[in-house]
């Protein structure tokens, strides 16, 4: 099916609405809360960095499904009250895709830039947080966070953090692949800055198999594949059955694979019934949203 805005953000409305508790009638408020997690994704969507010009384009193209457009200053407001709900949302949408369940999983980081000079590094109200770090694709310091990704091959993400800088990305990358549903065998793909024995083994030691370039300083040539133990142990050898000598037909193997508990999505307070408890978050965010404290 050929991709379609308008069916699109109509399905991310419906699903908002119903997830999303009801709120009072406020005469200053011309949308409601699931039309302003509607209008981010449209934004996100048509790329559009700009919330003046985006509601102008707005007014335009999606007139047919939103008559009423808050004014720039409220629309700021209004996103910046459902932050933490609007993370909520990404993991319900995002666990609704098909890339949710794949077995390959591509993990990288990428440096957020959050100033260039001296000065605005002193009056950034960043400071508490930032801090500098080194970009190796781009052979240069800079000031601000890294942004680590687990996601799928279709785009799906699957897990988030944004970090400081100094902390190794390997220590990054097993909290996410903890945070990530998984059911065993999966493959970790990732880039040369995920190599080290220590690191491989503990990837191993959760049923996955690491895959990565070669560095210059390691023999052979092609991508080095660290199996899991489970993996290995499968691979090696013919495989052994557990029938008793006296039973007729053989008696089923004791599962060896390490199962990951499924996580559970962390559902905004004060949620109505019909919210699917079981639907997984990305886990962008430890603590759950809520909703209540949207209201402005």
């Amino acid at each position: 099916m050929d991709a379609d805005l308008d069916l699109l953000l109509t399905s991310v409305f419906v699903t908002a609405d119903d997830l999303l508790p009801q709120r009072q009638n406020n005469a200053a408020r011309s949308v409601t809360d699931a039309e302003v997690v509607t209008l981010c994704v449209a934004q996100a969507i048509m790329g559009i960095p700009s919330d003046r010009r985006f509601l102008a384009v707005a007014a335009k193209r999606l007139q047919h499904l939103f008559p009423r457009l808050p004014k720039q200053p409220g629309y700021f407001k209004r996103r910046r009250k459902l932050a933490d709900t609007l993370e909520w949302l990404m993991g319900i949408f995002a666990s609704q895709s098909p890339g949710f369940h794949d077995d390959l999983l591509l993990i990288d980081s990428t440096p957020v830039e959050c100033a260039r000079s001296r000065e605005t590094v002193k009056r950034s109200q960043l400071g508490d947080a930032a801090d500098y770090g080194y970009c190796q694709s781009h052979a240069r310091f800079f000031w601000g966070f890294r942004l680590h990704a687990i996601f799928a091959p279709d785009g799906t993400p699957r897990a988030l953090e944004l970090v400081s800088p100094k902390i190794d990305e390997r220590e990054i990358g097993l909290v996410l692949l903890d945070r990530v549903r998984r059911h065993g065998g999966e493959t970790l793909l990732g880039d040369k800055g995920y190599a080290g024995r220590d690191f491989a083994a503990k990837v191993s030691e959760r049923d996955t198999t690491l895959v990565r370039p070669r560095r210059k300083d390691e023999p052979g040539q092609g991508p080095i594949s660290r199996l899991s133990a489970n993996a290995s142990s499968r691979s090696s050898g013919p495989a052994k059955t557990c029938s008793p000598s006296n039973a007729t037909a053989p008696a089923p193997c004791p599962a060896s694979g390490n199962e990951s508990s499924p996580a559970s999505a962390a559902s905004p307070r004060q949620s109505p019934s019909t919210t699917n408890s079981d639907a997984p978050a990305v886990h962008w965010s430890t603590t759950a949203p809520n909703p209540a404290e949207s209201t402005i």
